[in-house]
């Protein structure tokens, strides 16, 4: 109660509630597409080549002055790369898809430790990317999420029964004349932009954990993807709101206060389905 009395009077907290608004919609569109597909740990590479640019952006600011490349662009930047190459390896095939993913992941996370131990000063906003700091999202973040997700709607909204095609069967989708290799491709980026907007909420660690848990706890639900997508949206937004509410009074961190309601909802859900589905069968 302290979070929604503290609410009218605090800025920063009415920006986080616009910031989880925006974070539960791309999170429950593109999540849903993420669970479909069952390509999490592609959005989990992802998420971990993010510290490389945030890294190199610090770097870039705090030794050469390029104020310009600030840590956001540094990850919307790295994230379109990886997803490219991703969708590059799939095009082409010949390396084994997870061997790829685990040399991106740990090569993306380690340059971005060099990058944090060359940069000059205490990194203390780059921990809080690793965390989350949705407490201290600003105007500028606010308007790059908005922008992230007019982008990440906008697509979605133009190409959904082809991306629906590509995202439940690649095979149909060709014999129909689709491009499958283009729709992947754009499959990929809204995910590494969706990945990149759930870094100001929860952190690169929490990231892929807030992306596919409201979806996969839709998909246990319903078996409509447009019902599955609007019902992800509507439990991101609950777990996000509500996990920040929980955590502000104990001074939790907010992010990972916001993964573990997830987790709550999405176990509470498993297992009123496996109830359901005992009760069918006795009877």
């Amino acid at each position: 109660m302290q979070f929604f009395s503290d609410l009218p009077l605090y800025p920063f907290l009415q920006y986080a509630v616009v910031a989880s608004l925006m974070a539960a919609i791309a999170a429950g569109v593109v999540g849903t597409f993420v669970v479909v597909r069952r390509t999490t740990y592609t959005a989990a590479a992802v998420s971990h080549c993010v510290l490389a640019g945030l890294g190199l952006a610090r770097l870039l600011q705090r030794r050469f002055d390029i104020n310009w490349f600030t840590p956001m662009t540094g990850a919307l930047l790295t994230a379109i790369a990886v997803a490219l190459i991703l969708s590059r390896m799939s095009e082409r095939g010949g390396q084994r898809r997870d061997a790829v993913l685990s040399v991106l992941w740990s090569v993306g996370m380690a340059l971005g430790i060099t990058f944090m131990a060359l940069t000059p000063g205490y990194q203390e906003d780059l921990g809080a990317y690793l965390l989350g700091s949705i407490l201290l999202v600003g105007t500028p973040d606010l308007i790059l999420m908005a922008l992230l997700n007019i982008l990440v709607l906008t697509t979605v909204i133009l190409f959904y029964n082809r991306l629906l095609c590509v995202a439940f069967n690649e095979e149909v989708a060709r014999l129909r004349g689709l491009r499958v290799g283009f729709y992947e491709t754009a499959l990929q980026l809204l995910t590494a932009l969706t990945v990149v907007l759930l870094v100001q909420v929860a952190g690169i660690v929490l990231a892929v954990a807030l992306l596919t848990l409201p979806a996969a706890t839709a998909s246990l639900l319903t078996r409509r993807l447009n019902t599955m997508i609007w019902l992800a949206v509507a439990l991101a937004l609950i777990v996000s709101v509500g996990g920040l509410a929980l955590s502000y009074g104990p001074e939790l961190p907010p992010g990972a206060t916001i993964v573990e309601l997830a987790a709550v909802l999405y176990i509470t859900a498993l297992a009123a389905v496996k109830v359901k589905r005992r009760v069918r069968g006795a009877s």
